[in-house]
């Protein structure tokens, strides 16, 4: 591993969060809820040796392997290491998160082709809920909440009432610029709104260090901003690249993965122009734009 190795924090006596620095493509974050007789994982990793480092962390604090893992949506960050904990434990998702891990297959493999993810077998949910689900750790309480089209069309919060913890899935980037085009952007700021009624005063993102409630607010400006851009560009006919290289960060200069906003503004501009949420963009399309942004290199994988 690289001198940003990933670590774990503690949360609570039974809680545990697992960060992968930077935070960037393809370094997600995991964690798990366990009473040393039953343990929940909440996202595994992109890479099969990534997967592994996650495994034998969460062996290395007493926990026994995960019986449930819980996917928060289908991207293969989040994805991809399933198969290092199947058949033993079951994995738990939305409807649609089962259907779009299905359906974008080895999606990392096609965006990364030279990235070494290691062996990596499609692993789906095959447990599926569609609005709530409540499933015990043990004698912890973790409620799968989903908030609607947001990040992507089938996001779970994970929710620990007990501890005052939540795992947001990506629709939180701690330091990083949040990504919606493959889900909606009106749904992400409805899905902060889910996120705040929980009341919950620990944030674990999808990326990035645990955090509080403050993300939500910061999220939110951004999203705005973005909406804002949009309006004012799809106004003026320009298209979303146009908008994208014209537009003033200003505040939000410092997130990484800057290049997202031209992504996040095709979702905008189809939103604007009508489309259902989560309708399916062109991603030779987005991530082309997204290249375009990055100095005219395709966007890189982290992991």
């Amino acid at each position: 591993m690289p001198a940003t190795d990933p670590y774990i924090v503690q949360l609570a006596p039974e809680v545990h969060a697992y960060i992968q620095p930077d935070g960037g493509w393809c370094l997600n974050n995991a964690g798990f809820v366990s009473d040393g007789a039953s343990t929940l994982l909440v996202d595994t990793a992109a890479t099969e040796r990534r997967a592994h480092a996650l495994r034998e962390a969460l062996l290395a604090t007493g926990a026994p392997l995960p019986r449930t893992v819980v996917n928060t949506h289908h991207h293969g960050d989040h994805t991809y290491g399933n198969s290092v904990f199947v058949p033993e434990a079951t994995v738990i998702g939305h409807d649609t998160c089962r259907a779009e891990v299905l359906a974008v297959g080895l999606q990392l493999h096609l965006m990364w082709p030279e990235t070494d993810f290691g062996d990596i077998t499609v692993t789906a949910p095959t447990l599926t809920y569609s609005e709530r689900l409540t499933v015990h750790a043990g004698g912890t309480e973790v409620r799968l909440i989903h908030p609607g089209v947001a990040h992507t069309t089938g996001d779970s919060i994970v929710h620990l009432p007990e501890y005052g913890i939540v795992f947001t899935g990506d629709l939180v980037f701690q330091g990083g610029t949040p990504f919606v085009p493959m889900g909606s952007l009106s749904g992400s700021l409805r899905a902060l709104d889910v996120l705040r009624s929980l009341g919950a005063e620990t944030v674990v993102p999808g990326h990035g260090p645990v955090t509080d409630p403050s993300a939500y607010d910061a999220t939110e400006s951004y999203l705005r901003y973005v909406a804002e851009l949009a309006e004012a560009g799809h106004a003026k006919g320009r298209t979303p690249l146009e908008t994208a290289r014209e537009a003033d960060l200003g505040t939000f200069a410092g997130l990484r993965e800057s290049e997202r906003l031209v992504a996040n503004l095709h979702r905008a501009y189809a939103e604007l122009d009508g489309l259902p949420e989560g309708s399916p963009l062109d991603p030779v399309v987005v991530f082309g734009d997204m290249a375009a942004m990055n100095g005219g290199k395709p966007v890189a994988c982290h992991a």
